[in-house]
């Protein structure tokens, strides 16, 4: 074995074949061949490639390829470049991106008309004026350019933003009907006297929006101390119009011409059970009553059907409630027992009537220091309220409709 002649694969067993100074055609078959691109002609493949089973059994009749001599220099092959060729995902991919952008090939115009249809859709024709009256409202509160009066009432944001909320459950929640809005003076000092109910003081409010919308008046509530105690409540009634329930408040504005609203029931009024709806409690000491005669104001009842309904008062919690430091925590058929869904009121039927008014002119100027002519006029206002709550009860088919 140590004498045998070692013969590289593929030489056919000939010399001078894959010693080293050529390669052999078996080892050039194994160079890896160059791709093919588009646009360049596919590489043609060595002539001298040879199968293994014909080096193995050659046909004795085919004639022998010429071998080059062994002192002639054979020059290798010189190594085809690379062509990358990109995936053609990748190019469809990146050309679709640039096609697909959203802002390249709309118009301005096209922007324009878009914006003007979705206005109109949702403000309606009107959109324009609209749009400045409320961009100029923006104006006016940051520069500052707003009046407040002398008790913080501030008729742009209560006819904008709190008349805009009210209106919409009034017209079609509570379907609130209104009967003797003329007996509400178009100008001039006027008081408002009406019945409280409701557990939640919502007929004031409603009230508020229903005067406004038929006449054009501001209601300007008189509430209680705990009212302009609570953070949030007292900047918002400051603002809607109302003011602490005192007679020299309650003066001023009358004197001033306003349109002012007392519910002289009180606590007692929007706190009592359900068993003893539309029972009005004691009216205080009359003086609400004191306040019209100084002033010579007439005092206008009104009546409220529906309220009562809204929640159904059943229980209470003195406990909790002297705790927090409230009136009363009400217990209703929801709440607390859904929670937050049982502050959703009931969808009652409003019926609301204003009386004939009483006048207070007639009397003498020191009418207001006779306690017993304030008695009268404070029993005449709470009877007329209390029968007209019973002609209303016997009118109304059904609680909610």
């Amino acid at each position: 074995m140590g004498d045998a002649e070692i013969i590289p694969i593929g030489t056919r067993g000939r010399p001078g074949r894959g010693t080293g100074k050529q390669p052999s055609s078996a080892a050039r078959s194994l160079a890896p061949q160059p791709r093919t691109g588009p646009g360049r002609p596919p590489t043609p493949p060595p002539e001298d490639v040879h199968d293994d089973a014909h080096d193995i059994d050659p046909t004795p009749d085919e004639p022998a390829a010429p071998e080059p001599a062994a002192s002639e220099p054979v020059e290798p092959a010189e190594p085809a470049e690379p062509v990358t060729v990109a995936a053609p995902a990748t190019r469809l991919a990146a050309a679709s991106t640039r096609e697909r952008h959203p802002l390249r090939g709309i118009p301005t115009a096209a922007w324009l008309s878009a914006f003007q249809q979705a206005a109109a859709e949702i403000f309606g024709e009107q959109w324009e004026p609209r749009l400045a009256q409320f961009l100029a409202f923006l104006r006016r509160r940051i520069t500052g350019d707003y009046v407040v009066d002398e008790y913080g009432f501030d008729a742009e944001v209560t006819e904008r933003f709190l008349m805009a909320v009210l209106r919409p459950i009034a017209e079609q929640w509570f379907r609130i009907e209104v009967r003797g809005i003329d007996n509400i003076p178009a100008e001039g000092g006027a008081l408002v006297v009406s019945n409280h109910s409701g557990t939640v003081p919502v007929d004031g409010l409603m009230t508020m929006v229903s005067i406004h919308d038929r006449t054009g008046r501001h209601l300007r509530p008189l509430g209680a101390d705990l009212v302009f105690k609570m953070p949030v409540v007292s900047s918002m009634a400051r603002r809607s119009g109302a003011t602490l329930a005192c007679n020299e408040d309650a003066e001023r504005m009358l004197r001033g011409g306003e349109l002012v609203g007392v519910w002289p029931e009180g606590f007692k009024g929007i706190g009592k059970n359900y068993s003893e709806r539309y029972k009005l409690q004691r009216f205080g000491r009359g003086g609400f009553v004191s306040a019209a005669l100084r002033t010579g104001v007439p005092i206008i009842p009104l009546a409220v059907v529906g309220a009562e309904e809204i929640y159904p008062l059943v229980g209470n919690i003195p406990a909790l409630a002297r705790l927090i430091g409230v009136p009363y925590i009400p217990v209703t058929p929801f709440f607390p027992l859904l929670g937050p869904l049982g502050l959703i009121p009931l969808p009652s039927k409003w019926l609301l009537e204003f009386g004939e008014p009483i006048r207070t002119d007639e009397y003498d100027a020191g009418a207001a220091e006779d306690p017993m002519l304030v008695f009268d006029v404070t029993d005449q206002v709470r009877e007329t309220i209390q029968q007209t709550l019973y002609s209303l009860l016997m009118q109304r088919q059904s609680v909610f409709r």
